[in-house]
């Protein structure tokens, strides 16, 4: 069995497109916190196991190769399956007077925070990785109804160019039952905590 260790390039890239053209191509699905890892045993979409190692730290992006050989006229590509992003836009008031812009800031943080949802502030615009369903996060942002912000979900492969990598493990790779009910094991081992609040 074949361990892919090496990101050889991206299907995205000229290059590889030409290259990969008259290539039989199996593809990887990896959902976000598989992609977090740099270890793991995937299945291909032809069926066929591949133990991935890659080097510690490698940031998988959607489209990479972990392997091409002209000779068998055969590559494999990492295809990432990223959950959208409820991208929040504060440029509207940047320009306003500091206290609408505190104000607004604070209430927006309130409404995420209330959620327990996490969320990355890059510049004017703040991302909020989808943890409930996209029509309940909806509805909570206009039940807030904050004014002078504008809101849209966006493709999480988009959002991925603007952000540092902590930024994306972050958005990504909190976002599963797995690590969240470890991030925030406080609240459930005090429930009589939350049962009395005023």
């Amino acid at each position: 069995m074949q361990v892919l260790t090496e990101i050889l390039g991206n299907i995205h890239s000229p290059e590889w497109a030409e290259r990969l053209a008259k290539t039989k191509t199996e593809s990887i699905f990896l959902d976000q916190w598989t992609a977090q890892k740099s270890r793991f045993l995937a299945s291909s979409d032809a069926g066929t196991e591949y133990p991935v190692a890659l080097k510690r730290h490698s940031q998988i992006a959607d489209g990479d190769i972990v392997y091409y050989n002209p000779e068998e006229g055969r590559a494999v590509v990492l295809r990432l399956a990223l959950s959208p992003v409820l991208v929040v836009d504060l440029s509207g008031i940047a320009s306003l007077d500091h206290d609408t812009i505190i104000r607004v800031s604070v209430e927006l943080g309130h409404a995420i925070g209330n959620q327990h949802w996490p969320a990355v502030v890059k510049g004017t615009k703040v991302y909020v990785p989808l943890t409930v369903d996209r029509k309940v996060m909806m509805s909570v942002m206009e039940t807030h109804h904050i004014e002078g912000i504008t809101y849209d979900f966006q493709e999480g492969q988009e959002v991925i160019p603007y952000l540092a990598p902590h930024e994306i493990r972050r958005l990504f790779g909190g976002a599963g039952q797995e690590s969240h009910s470890h991030e925030h094991g406080h609240d459930h081992s005090h429930p009589h905590h939350h049962d009395h609040c005023h």
